[in-house]
């Protein structure tokens, strides 16, 4: 069973609302991109459907096609409004960050060249 021709209207309306009349995101970002939620005080001044998907990715990362779902959202519309939310600094991109647990690229560096120095000595 299709939706109504009024409910077709309304989500055509709230799409283009929350999207702000654009069809592309400032980002280019893949569905599987993962985002989560910045770590900002209020989000009073968000209208509730991005309140609601800050607060979707306050639980950890989560792919933006993952936010759709929940936000209850087309993907297209999800992209536009994600990257909205980085450029406002509410949602930023979870391979943004290098956990603490993650050696640096230098220490990576020394450790292949102390593995080439122990293979030419053999």
């Amino acid at each position: 069973m299709s939706p109504g021709p009024h409910r077709r209207e309304s989500d055509l309306v709230r799409s283009y609302v929350l999207t702000r009349g654009r069809a592309r995101a400032q980002h280019q970002m893949e569905p599987a991109a993962l985002v989560r939620a910045a770590a900002r005080g209020t989000m009073s001044e968000l209208d509730p459907d991005r309140r609601r998907i800050v607060q979707v990715a306050q639980g950890g990362a989560l792919a933006v096609a993952e936010i759709a779902a929940h936000a209850e959202l087309p993907l297209t519309v999800a992209l536009v409004v994600v990257s909205d939310l980085i450029d406002e600094g509410y949602l930023v991109p979870a391979s943004a960050e290098r956990p603490s647990s993650v050696p640096s690229p230098d220490l990576l560096e020394e450790v292949l060249n102390g593995l080439r120095r122990l293979d030419t000595s053999a």
